[in-house]
C-alpha cells in the first residue's frame, strides 16, 4: 500500500488531487491546469464572437463570472479534466451513456474511473489486480473487492454522482507494477480525513485531561495510593468497633431498663387491669437507677474503710427531676462509655439472676 501514491486534500483543489492519483504522481498542479482553463474561456469567447460582438447572446457571456472552468477556490470544470488527460492521450466517456451501455462492459474489464459530485471529483483506479479507491478525502487508498466493484459504482450513481470511464493507456507506474505480483490485504478501511482529526482532536483533549489529574495526583501533601488505601480500611475498622460497642451499650441499657421496670411491678401491687403510663416507668427507672448508684457508692466506702484509705467520701448524686435524658447525660459526664457499659451489663446480670430466683420460688 505504501507504494500507492495517494494525494490527500488540500483546500479545494480535489481536480488536481483526482488527476495525479489517476496517473500516479505529481503531473499537474494548480497553475497549469489554471492555464488549460484560461484557454478554454478564450476559445469559448471567440466562438460566442463568431454571432456577432453586439449579440444578446455575447454580452450574457461576457457579463457571468470570469471563468466558467474555475473558480478562485480551486475549482475545475470536466472540460478542464478532460483536456488535461488529451495530453496523455486518454478520453472521457460517461459510464451511463447510452453508447457505452450498449457495449455491455463489464467494470472490472476496464482500467479506472473518474467520479464526481457537486464539485469533487477523484479517482477510482485499477493496481495490479486489484481496485483501489483514491479519494482525496480519505486518509489513504481503500481496496475494493471485484466482486463489490459493480456495486460500488451503482451506489454512487444512486447518490447522484457522474462517473467517467477513462479510455487509453495509463502511463507505467510502479505500484502497477508491484502489485502485479503480489496482492494486498487491507485490515482497516481508511477514515475521512474529517473524522481522523476529529478522533485525533479527543486524543489530545483526554491525554490533556489525563495528564491534568496525573499532576494533581503528583502533587505536594498528596499521599499514595497505598497510603490512602491503608488510611480508609483503618477508618473504617474503626467505625465498625464504635458501632458495635454503641450497640452494646444500647442493648444492655434496655435488657436492665425492661427488667427493672418488671422487677418494679412485681413489687408494686396492680389496682387496675391496666398498663403502668410512661410517665410512671420513667420515674421507676429513675428510681431504679438511683438506688443502684447508692448502692455502688455505699460498696466503694466499705472497701475504701477496709485497706483504712483515707479520701473523701462520696457524696449520692441529686436525684433527677427532669427526664431520663437527663439522667443519662448526667451519668455520661460521671463515668465514661467503658464504665457505663460495665454498669449497664451487671445490672442486667442482676436483674435476670433475681427474675429466676423469682421464677424459682414461684
Amino acid at each position: 500500500m505504501e507504494s500507492i501514491f495517494h494525494e490527500k486534500q488540500e483546500g479545494s483543489l480535489c481536480a488536481q488531487h483526482c488527476l495525479n492519483n489517476l496517473l500516479q504522481g505529481e503531473y499537474f498542479s494548480p497553475v497549469e491546469l489554471s492555464s488549460i482553463a484560461h484557454q478554454l474561456d478564450e476559445e469559448e469567447r471567440m466562438r460566442m464572437a463568431e454571432g456577432g460582438i453586439t449579440s444578446e447572446d455575447y454580452r450574457t457571456f461576457l457579463q457571468q463570472q470570469p471563468s466558467g472552468n474555475m473558480d478562485d477556490s480551486g475549482f475545475f470544470s470536466i472540460q478542464v479534466i478532460s483536456n488535461a488527460l488529451k495530453v496523455w492521450g486518454l478520453d472521457l466517456i460517461l459510464f451511463n451513456s447510452p453508447e457505452y451501455q450498449r457495449l455491455r462492459i463489464d467494470p472490472i474489464n476496464e482500467r479506472s474511473f473518474i467520479c464526481n459530485y457537486k464539485e469533487h471529483w477523484f479517482t477510482v483506479r485499477k493496481l495490479g489486480k486489484q481496485w483501489f479507491n483514491l479519494n482525496s478525502l480519505l486518509t489513504g487508498p481503500e481496496l475494493i473487492s471485484d466482486t463489490y466493484l459493480a456495486l460500488f459504482l451503482a451506489q454512487l450513481q444512486q447518490e447522484g454522482y457522474s462517473i467517467f470511464v477513462v479510455k487509453g493507456d495509463l502511463p507505467d507506474c510502479e505500484a502497477d507494477q508491484l502489485l502485479q505480483m503480489i496482492r494486498v490485504q487491507q485490515m482497516h478501511r481508511p477514515k475521512l480525513i474529517g473524522e481522523e482529526l476529529a478522533q485525533l482532536k479527543d486524543q489530545r483533549i483526554q491525554k490533556t485531561d489525563l495528564e491534568r489529574v496525573l499532576e494533581a495526583n503528583d502533587g505536594p501533601g498528596m499521599l499514595d495510593e497505598d497510603e490512602d488505601l491503608q488510611k480508609a480500611l483503618a477508618l473504617s475498622r474503626h467505625e465498625i468497633d464504635m458501632e458495635d460497642e454503641e450497640a452494646d451499650l444500647r442493648r444492655a441499657i434496655q435488657l436492665s431498663m425492661q427488667g427493672s421496670s418488671r422487677n418494679v411491678s412485681q413489687d408494686t401491687p396492680q389496682t387496675s387491669g391496666t398498663n403502668l403510663s410512661s410517665e410512671e416507668l420513667r420515674k421507676r427507672r429513675e428510681a431504679y437507677f438511683e438506688k443502684q448508684q447508692q448502692q455502688q457508692q455505699q460498696q466503694q466506702q466499705q472497701r475504701q474503710q477496709q485497706v483504712d484509705l483515707p479520701g473523701p467520701v462520696s457524696q449520692p448524686c441529686e436525684r433527677p427531676t427532669t427526664s431520663s435524658g437527663a439522667l443519662g447525660s448526667d451519668l455520661g459526664d460521671a463515668m465514661s462509655e467503658e464504665d457505663m457499659l460495665q454498669v449497664a451489663m451487671s445490672m442486667s446480670l442482676e436483674t435476670i439472676r433475681n427474675n429466676l430466683e423469682t421464677e424459682g420460688e414461684k
